[in-house]
């Protein structure tokens, strides 16, 4: 990329993503581990269900002896004993003979089928029972008779040994990320920790000296801090573990000194604001490295293109490095609306990687959707970083406008079942309250400057 290039979507995004490793493989109790990317398959040990066990509350029987059974001319079988799960030990189910037992107790030996509770009188002597009575009110029923008034089946309501899996079976690949239902057949085959790639943990900091946090008195010329909101929550959506810091003012000093404080706890360091052209744009201020020695050549910023410091496309050093944080960062022009101004690079003594957003709203959510999931999802070590893209039908009732040369991204509404999409609010990077009732990108290649209504147009899909 020559030195006057303006970065593309695509390159950026390049960039970061081969700049990112995943994390470190650790071991993690099961709760813990929620959320997490298995780094290892997972092997069966023991079977499941690891014994021949009831799926109904009702008697364990023999075959033979309910045959042909009705209500007209039940079974008469005499009762031997309660089969509970976790209970004591199984009676022999002989001729003539039934255990009454509950769902999840294991088969009694001599049994070959169990009778739903529903198919006989439940040992009342009287009409078809509802349910059991329980043991502690009625131990009685778990001795008598029990009248069964419909035959069953070889194996008729019993969940066989390893009907679920089998031991050696594969129970979870690598690479996937542990949820509920994997959590509990992890709990279920006997494992009690699990080694997974962790969580990242992504901080979020927010500048500028307007900014108020939410709840408290809103000032002359302030308005309340929601990028740090935004994109905590849209780190924690992504999987990461997210910490968002108060906003910090415009103060090179500051910032570098939060930077460094949060460094002990960050795998990623994402900022929102300060990456312009303006006179009071602290991110570049703090955190653009130090030029070269006067007289000297401007170098390659190490992170993937030369760039200028302003954005412009102009040639960026990498001649020392922050005072207290080390490293440096990229701020660079990107070919796109929202989002123009964007920074990258890796600061701290373990080289963290930083990502510096512009600081309007919808700037800001654009450029993390684009660039910052991708990046949480790779450290979490998975494949499939990238929000789902899908094609639709524009629904407007007027032409799309987009600057020449640069990929446009506007908030729409996204109708599955029709496969259109409809824009929501405009095109202004500060319109947060549309951005709010969107669940897709609507995007307009660089390559045109209208979509017109009727048009089939690519859709990033958030939610």
């Amino acid at each position: 990329m020559s030195s006057s290039a303006i970065w593309s979507v695509d390159d950026h995004l390049a960039d970061i993503l081969a700049s990112i490793r995943p994390l470190d493989p650790i071991e993690l109790q099961l709760l813990d581990a929620q959320g997490c990317v298995l780094v290892e398959d997972v092997t069966v040990p023991v079977a499941l269900p690891p014994f021949d066990n009831s799926s109904m509350d009702g008697y364990a029987v023999r075959v033979a002896d309910v045959q042909g059974a009705t209500e007209e001319f039940p079974a008469v079988l005499t009762v031997i004993g309660d089969v509970a799960a976790g209970g004591d030990p199984l009676p022999l189910v002989g001729p003539g003979q039934a255990a009454r037992i509950m769902t999840g107790a294991p088969l009694p030996p001599g049994a070959e089928a169990v009778v739903p509770v529903e198919w006989t009188d439940g040992g009342s002597g009287s009409g078809p029972a509802a349910a059991m009575r329980p043991a502690g009110r009625s131990p009685e029923d778990a001795s008598g008779e029990v009248r069964i008034h419909r035959p069953a089946a070889e194996g008729a309501h019993i969940r066989p040994r390893g009907s679920d899996v089998k031991a050696g079976d594969l129970a979870l690949a690598r690479g996937t990320v542990l949820g509920p239902p994997q959590l509990g057949l992890l709990a279920a085959i006997g494992r009690g920790t699990v080694r997974v790639r962790p969580r990242p943990r992504v901080v979020v900091l927010s500048t500028g000296s307007e900014l108020v946090q939410p709840g408290e008195s809103l000032g002359e010329g302030r308005i309340y801090d929601s990028n740090s909101f935004a994109l905590a929550a849209a780190a924690r959506d992504a999987g990461a573990l997210a910490y968002r810091v108060g906003a910090v003012t415009d103060d090179a000093d500051t910032l570098r000194s939060t930077i460094e404080d949060q460094l002990i706890r960050a795998d990623l360091l994402v900022t929102t604001g300060g990456v312009s052209v303006g006179a009071y744009d602290v991110v570049k201020e703090a955190l653009s490295a130090p030029g070269p020695p006067a007289g000297g050549a401007a170098q390659d910023g190490g992170t993937g293109g030369e760039v200028s410091g302003d954005g412009t496309g102009g040639e960026v050093s990498d001649g020392g490095e922050i005072p207290g944080i080390g490293g440096g960062i990229d701020f660079r022009t990107l070919a796109m609306q929202p989002g123009k101004p964007q920074g990258f690079g890796a600061v701290g003594p373990d080289h963290t990687p930083l990502l510096a957003l512009p600081g309007n709203p919808v700037s800001s959510y654009v450029s993390f959707e684009l660039f910052v999931r991708p990046a949480i999802r790779t450290l979490m070590g998975l494949t499939d970083v990238h929000r789902p893209v899908v094609r639709a039908v524009l629904k407007a009732d007027e032409p799309l406008a987009s600057p020449p040369g640069r990929r446009q991204f506007l908030r729409g509404a996204y109708d599955p079942a029709a496969g259109t999409v409809t824009p929501v609010g405009g095109s202004g990077s500060h319109l947060i309250a549309a951005l709010a009732h969107a669940d897709c990108l609507i995007v307009v290649p660089e390559a045109q400057t209208s979509a017109e209504p009727g048009a089939e147009v690519e859709v990033v899909l958030l939610g």
